[in-house]
């Protein structure tokens, strides 16, 4: 039986190069990825939820405008405010979403860059940016547009 000082050097570090070790180290590099993965669907879940407010919020504040434009309806806001602060809701989450995704990424990077330069894991494979932030900072913009629209009778959706 071999003794872990008997085992030459890796690389990285002065790891010892074993089957045990190569193993240990590429089981935690894709653990990064699911990690990274699974903050990605955290944000998708935040992008639904925001999605789904921002588009009921809109459609009450619509529809209760239409119908008061057409004397149907009496010239009450609470329907109006409701459906507004229905949008205001979606965006701050789709915010606060996008920031607590930014700053777990980048904590992640930061331990993945650390945990290679010790030698912990390989780290070859590059780790790409998220599509699922880039739709979300897009339905950010659209829902400020709405919000825009609704606030100052302007724009697009107006």
């Amino acid at each position: 039986m071999t003794d872990v000082a008997d085992v030459p050097a890796g690389p990285a570090g002065g790891q010892p190069h074993n089957a045990s070790f190569e193993l240990s180290s590429r089981q935690t590099g894709m653990s990064f990825q699911r990690t990274r993965m699974s903050a990605d669907r955290t944000l998708m879940s935040v992008i639904r939820t925001a999605l789904s407010l921002i588009s009921f919020g809109f459609t009450i504040y619509q529809f209760f405008r239409h119908l008061q434009e057409e004397h149907v309806l009496g010239a009450t806001r609470a329907p109006r405010n409701f459906g507004a602060s229905l949008i205001y809701l979606g965006v701050v989450m789709l915010a606060v979403g996008i920031a607590f995704h930014v700053q777990f990424m980048l904590g992640l990077r930061r331990q993945r860059r650390d945990m290679a330069a010790d030698g912990l894991i390989h780290a070859q494979s590059r780790f790409p940016g998220s599509y699922t932030l880039g739709v979300a900072v897009l339905l950010l913009l659209l829902g400020i547009a709405a919000i825009a629209s609704l606030t100052f009778h302007t724009g697009p959706f107006e």
